[in-house]
């Protein structure tokens, strides 16, 4: 693993769906595992930084239509009909990343569960010289799991970061470690900057 050629991509780790204030979080919609995240990420995302790496954060992003309400799909409204005017809106605190994770080298909006569908992400590692990313956040079988099969038909090597993705159920996280073990390398975050360090 060469630092200066890889970037840590984190993905939908903001504030509405993490914060007790955010959108999620207003609604009870939270899960221990998905709380942890961030403290445990950041020091993988420090000792990347400091070896010359890049961070990047894909945020979720539901684009305000005219009058201010989101324009949503009919499947996620269905889904969580709690989504109202203001939460993921650009600018906003709910679309924020969160403040342990804070600052990202680049930001990437995204209106879809891949952080490649319809973004500028790729355009960013091809201009930084990026060939690997070390992918987590949430949820492990949706935004992680669409990103690193993208990242897969891209031919860019992936490391899936085990303890660094959660879902909101246990026994999903585990199968889709499983179902993407095909596409993907896995570490977990300690494994992953442990061969930072000694890459350095």
């Amino acid at each position: 693993m060469n630092p200066q050629r890889t970037a840590l991509l984190t993905i939908d780790l903001q504030n509405d769906f993490l914060h007790p204030e955010g959108a999620y979080g207003r609604a009870g919609q939270s899960a221990p595992e998905i709380a942890a995240l961030p403290a445990r990420i950041a020091p993988l995302r420090d000792a990347l930084v400091a070896a010359g790496g890049t961070y990047i954060s894909a945020q979720f992003t539901l684009v305000p239509g005219r009058g201010g309400a989101p324009l949503i799909s009919a499947h996620l409204k269905k889904l969580r009909p709690f989504l109202t005017e203001g939460d993921f809106s650009p600018g906003g605190f709910g679309h924020d990343l969160v403040d342990t994770l804070k600052p990202a080298d680049f930001t990437i909006e995204k209106v879809a569960y891949s952080a490649f569908y319809q973004t500028r992400l790729e355009y960013i590692l091809r201009a930084m010289g990026i060939d690997t990313l070390l992918v987590g956040g949430i949820v492990t079988n949706g935004g992680v799991a669409s990103t690193l099969r993208d990242a897969h038909l891209r031919d860019i090597h992936t490391v899936m970061l085990s303890d660094g993705c959660a879902a909101f159920k246990t026994d999903v996280h585990e199968a889709s470690l499983l179902s993407l073990g095909s596409v993907t390398r896995i570490l977990t975050c300690a494994e992953a900057t442990d061969e930072i360090g000694a890459a350095r």
